[in-house]
């Protein structure tokens, strides 16, 4: 039996990676700021805390096997109008804290959620410069998450990241396939079940097969 640390375990992507864990026959600690909001949440252990405090996540996961992350300041368009103004590092600053806090608990493994639009269209551009693709107010998010990754590229770090990307389109309520296929730089297919973008974190976190990489995962 593995256990996991699934930050943001009370949005849809951290319940979907939770419930595919447990499934498995794994134990899961979920991580939230606020459990007593989350009083449904099935994971084995559900504790507070904060994803850019590196002291306190290597207290957290400490004596785990892998963590996955799926926090995110807004989670769609109207969260993120109510958000306001978000600092450009914040993304770098919980990357940061995530890569110290493993490594200094000794934690091998972490997997990230992506964001789609840092992907690149078929001719080759970035979905986020393509105001059809990404409205003009939400560009600030992007390049902070990009930034994110950017930051998790460059690092001299002994944890085993990968970044999963899901397509656009996420269903929330979708059966579980169990399918998915994956690719590289390039945005490919444009849905996926929340299920099985959990299905494709969990694989990678029993058999790893990519490797201080972003991939795109999609139908």
């Amino acid at each position: 039996m593995t256990s996991i640390v699934i930050f943001g375990a009370g949005g849809r992507a951290g319940r979907a990676v939770t419930a595919e864990a447990q499934r498995r026959g794994h134990r899961v600690t979920g991580v939230v700021r606020d459990p007593a909001r989350h009083p449904t949440l099935s994971a084995d252990r559900v504790v507070p805390g904060d994803v850019q405090d590196a002291a306190a996540i290597a207290d957290l996961v400490r004596g785990h096997d892998a963590v996955v992350n799926a926090v995110s300041p807004a989670s769609g368009p109207e969260e993120l109008a109510a958000l306001g103004t978000l600092d450009e590092k914040w993304f770098v600053t919980a990357d940061e804290a995530l890569l110290t806090g493993l490594a200094s608990a000794g934690v091998p493994r972490l997997v990230l959620i992506g964001l789609f639009v840092n992907l690149r269209s078929a001719d080759g551009g970035l979905l986020l410069d393509d105001p059809a693709v990404l409205p003009t107010e939400f560009r600030p998010f992007a390049l902070a998450h990009t930034a994110g990754l950017e930051h998790l590229r460059a690092a001299d770090t002994p944890v085993d990241w990968l970044m999963l990307t899901p397509p656009a389109h996420l269903d929330v309520n979708a059966a579980r396939t169990g399918r998915y296929r994956t690719g590289g730089e390039t945005a490919s297919g444009t849905t996926l079940s929340y299920a099985d973008l959990a299905v494709a974190a969990v694989d990678e976190i029993e058999s790893p097969t990519h490797h201080r990489t972003r991939i795109s995962v999609f139908d």
